[in-house]
């Protein structure tokens, strides 16, 4: 009899579970595009604007003693700022030159072959022990290629533990978790780096008006954090992961016989292609080394400083050019670069899948600059401020507080660019008003964005993780996968908390020209 309870127990505690994923599913469906939701969100900043405006509320900026009130954007004024700036506010928006400076060559290093071939050539020989750990680190790397890693490293995870005779289902899920759950980490910047320091930047100024945020301000924490979630990424995997799918496969077998996912071995041609564009990389970088060493040298800045430094300051031209090179080697070598014509060709293949973005950016562009011009952001957050000051709110409770509310909300807004751009222009200056870095704000945020990232159905990422466990296990939905990657979200949102808390009570440097705490 106990036997039996305890089995209703457990039906009825998943059951419960499930309804309450159905509850979220179907709550996050009703949520507008995010292009909408930033115009409904502008709608929002009008109507306040008006309403605030006519109640005269204002606020004293702590930084220079001045008053700031709230301006009407129900005005005349608030009208010719609108249709006056509309062009300039998606012009000047930070994040777009930056990420479309970056893709132009990291869509010819992708595009000719080179970025998946190196994410096939890590996985091709790893030793059946290192195959968790390698995927996981392998999976964070591939994020240089965006969306796309997600297609391409998904089955290669499959493969990669089909080969050694395991669960491919494992493979998927930590392919999943690894690109999307620990998303805009890893060895290399990204364009996901771009966006970021684009929207922390613009959220910044409104504090101080000549603060930059660089895509490299993170590098360091992220680079460490790579590692460390890979390494907790292949422990939550082997010690509850991967048992919990042995059970599984106890009551309901894989299926054996599917379709043959893509092949991981790499061609002589990809072969050569890849070492050479190795060779280059090496010494791309060695030559960016040289060129900074000379005191003299035009890369530095004022007293010879490397920190605040033209090189810094325009890493993202310095990436594009990177990309752009090693990709063009690798594609002339592999043959799938032929003529001079081909480059530009793979520039605009990659630009074309950022039309989704660009499009995002013309909403939230438009709010950012209402939200800036009405005084509505200030006004937030230096009333935050003064009141977490009055609280005597130390910075530890602050960052969890931050960490576990944008985590909530990440289960229903996905997109890391609209998340960022819609808590920055708050939350950025109002901890700066507190002596914190819009760096280490930046790096909370990371934290607690992508964690839930593979945790949500409302990713899209979520239905193609799905669609390929399903290849094994047609039986799986939306609650097998949710349990199985809910310890890995869990653990690593706790283990890159503690990893941030770590950092910064020693107060080391979360990237290159960013002075330690």
């Amino acid at each position: 009899m106990g036997g039996v309870r305890s089995a209703v127990r457990k039906r009825s505690g998943t059951s419960l579970v499930l309804r309450g994923l159905e509850a979220v599913d179907r709550a996050g469906n009703k949520l507008p595009h995010p292009f909408w939701l930033f115009v409904a969100l502008a709608v929002v900043v009008v109507l306040a604007s008006w309403l605030l405006a006519a109640l005269g509320v204002a606020v004293v900026s702590p930084a220079d003693g001045e008053r700031i009130a709230v301006r009407s954007l129900v005005s005349g004024d608030g009208v010719r700022m609108m249709l006056g700036d509309l062009i300039d506010n998606f012009v000047n928006f930070p994040p777009l030159g930056l990420i479309v400076v970056i893709m132009l060559g990291v869509a010819v290093a992708d595009k000719s072959g080179l970025l998946p071939a190196l994410m096939r050539g890590a996985l091709a020989r790893v030793p059946a022990k290192l195959v968790t750990f390698a995927i996981a680190l392998t999976s964070m790397f591939g994020q240089v290629a965006g969306d796309a890693a997600f297609v391409v490293l998904i089955p290669l995870a499959m493969i990669a533990y089909r080969a050694i005779g395991r669960s491919p289902v494992i493979g998927a899920i930590v392919g999943y978790v690894s690109v999307g759950g620990a998303s805009s980490i890893g060895l290399v910047i990204t364009g996901s780096d771009a966006v970021f320091a684009g929207v922390t930047t613009s959220a910044a100024r409104t504090i101080d008006p000549g603060y930059v945020v660089t895509p490299v301000s993170n590098y360091y924490f992220s680079a460490v954090s790579s590692v460390v979630l890979a390494i907790s990424i292949t422990v939550v995997t082997e010690l509850v992961v991967a048992r919990r799918i042995a059970a599984m496969n106890r009551a309901e077998p894989e299926l054996t016989e599917v379709e043959e996912l893509p092949d991981m071995t790499l061609s002589a041609a990809e072969r050569t292609g890849v070492r050479r564009a190795l060779v280059v990389a090496a010494a791309f970088l060695a030559g960016v080394v040289l060129a900074v060493l000379p005191s003299g040298s035009p890369l530095r800045g004022a007293g010879g400083s490397v920190v605040d430094s033209p090189l810094m300051a325009n890493i993202a031209v310095v990436l594009m050019v990177f990309f752009l090179v090693i990709g063009v080697v690798y594609g002339v070598a592999a043959g799938t670069i032929t003529a001079p014509g081909d480059v530009p060709e793979l520039m605009a293949q990659g630009l074309r899948e950022l039309v989704p973005v660009l499009v995002l950016f013309f909403a939230a562009s438009q709010f950012l600059g209402y939200f800036k011009w009405s005084n509505v952001g200030q006004v937030i957050a230096i009333s935050g401020a003064q009141l977490l000051g009055d609280l005597g709110a130390r910075p530890v409770p602050i960052f969890l507080g931050a960490i576990l509310f944008v985590s909530a909300l990440n289960l229903l807004l996905t997109s890391g660019s609209a998340m960022w751009t819609l808590v920055a222009p708050v939350l950025v200056p109002m901890l700066m008003l507190l002596h914190i870095q819009p760096e280490m704000t930046q790096a909370v945020f990371r934290i607690a964005d992508a964690p839930t990232n593979s945790l949500t159905p409302m990713s899209p990422y979520f239905v193609i993780a799905l669609g390929f466990i399903r290849r094994y296990r047609p039986s799986a939905g939306v609650g097998t996968l949710m349990s199985l990657v809910l310890p890995l979200a869990v653990v690593n949102l706790c283990v890159w908390t503690l990893l941030f808390l770590a950092w910064y009570g020693l107060g080391l440097p979360l990237g290159p020209g960013v002075p330690a705490r």
